[in-house]
């Protein structure tokens, strides 16, 4: 028992020691959104016309670091400014399925085909998605925004009656700057560590305990493992940060990349609790169109990637990680232990949570510790994230 707990915690420091300099760069290229892409920028653009309010919202929701616990009320939040609802079903897919943090660290445990394929399949999901929403459900034509205005970096003022360019002189941009450090090192990593870190010990489990053999034979490529993974994935609750450690221990195994692209995209983009708020904000024929699209453009793009591995003469088990191994390793250890002092708050927030957790409560630390049960409120909670 000792030397399995030894071998997993060893399996888990390499992946992490490959994986923290560049969830640092995820993490401030994050912080940095948020204090300089207004909100009232991205949701002036997610109101008017079928198509190009879906594109956009698909496109914007690939960079944004959002889990899909705390994707829920920043798409609320567009819907209540008037977003359509192909518009928020594409902003609901794209982001959780994507993001800065997690492109980073796919580049870092997997290899540079994946770090592509993976937010393109999560912008084709996205996008395909809410066209077939406004398709059943046309957006009004005509219908005003009613943007929000007020400052991304400290709620200096509501917007109202402050232009645009008297606001650009209430903050610095070193002030700027140092808000986006601060929001990356506090909330979006608060909300992202805990699963961050189950994610790096649940896949070194997977490289000790799990049989290559079994792997291969159920899990090795074609349209039965991705159906088989998409049983797998579309229940579990699991940010896309904290998925990829879990896909590279599964290629490493013998998953087809196929395959690990498609719990990648359904992993975090749907679970039960998220299934079951959306039924409320979007209606059941949404949601429908929302979990089919997810599953089906993920076994093709699955489908697709697997064939140009194939045909390039990749090996996705010898060109894993290989990207992490060109930082020297001293750089490594450094970004390795500076992500773990960010990461003794949130976890300590964690375990006094587990203490103190309301009943029912089944989404990320952070939202349970404030206090905030997704699983219990819907579009008209008062809580509501911007999604920059």
């Amino acid at each position: 028992m000792v030397q399995f707990l030894v071998s997993v915690l060893r399996e888990s420091w390499n992946l992490l020691n490959q994986a923290s300099l560049y969830i640092l760069f995820g993490l401030l290229v994050g912080g940095l959104l948020k204090v300089f892409l207004s909100p009232a920028y991205v949701s002036a653009h997610l109101g008017s016309g079928r198509y190009r309010s879906v594109f956009k919202a698909a496109l914007l929701g690939i960079p944004i670091p959002l889990c899909s616990c705390g994707v829920l009320p920043a798409a609320a939040s567009l819907k209540k400014q008037g977003a359509n609802n192909g518009a928020v079903t594409a902003f609901l897919i794209a982001t959780p399925e994507s993001g800065v943090d997690s492109i980073s660290i796919t580049w870092a445990l997997l290899d540079p085909l994946m770090t592509i394929a993976r937010p393109v399949a999560a912008f084709l999901s996205a996008f395909c998605a809410g066209l077939a929403e406004n398709f059943f459900n046309p957006p009004a034509e005509g219908r005003l925004m009613k943007a929000d205005l007020s400052c991304p970096v400290d709620n200096c003022c509501s917007g109202i009656g402050c232009p645009p360019a008297e606001h650009q002189h209430h903050h610095t941009f070193f002030e700027k700057f140092r808000a986006g450090l601060h929001y990356a090192a506090s909330e979006l990593w608060g909300d992202l560590a805990g699963w961050f870190f189950a994610g790096i010990l649940l896949a070194g489990v997977i490289t000790v305990l799990v049989p290559e053999a079994m792997i291969s034979r159920y899990l090795g490529g074609g349209i039965f493992s991705m159906l088989l993974m998409l049983l797998f994935g579309i229940p579990l609750y699991i940010c896309a940060t904290a998925s990829t450690p879990i896909a590279a221990a599964l290629i490493l195994k013998g998953v087809s990349p196929g395959t690990a692209l498609v719990f990648l995209l359904v992993g975090p983009a749907t679970n039960i609790t998220s299934l079951s708020v959306l039924v409320g904000l979007l209606g059941k024929r949404a949601s429908m169109i929302y979990l089919v699209a997810i599953a089906v453009v993920s076994v093709i793009c699955g489908l697709v990637l697997d064939a140009i591995y194939l045909s390039l003469g990749i090996s996705a088990v010898a060109v894993a990680g290989q990207a992490g191994e060109l930082v020297p390793a001293v750089v490594m250890l450094a970004a390795t232990l500076l992500l773990l002092s960010l990461s003794v708050k949130p976890l300590a927030k964690i375990v006094i949570g587990w203490f103190s957790r309301r009943p029912g409560c089944s989404c990320s630390s952070s939202c349970c510790s404030s206090g905030h049960d997704h699983g219990q409120h819907g579009p008209a909670d008062d809580h509501e994230h911007p999604p920059t």
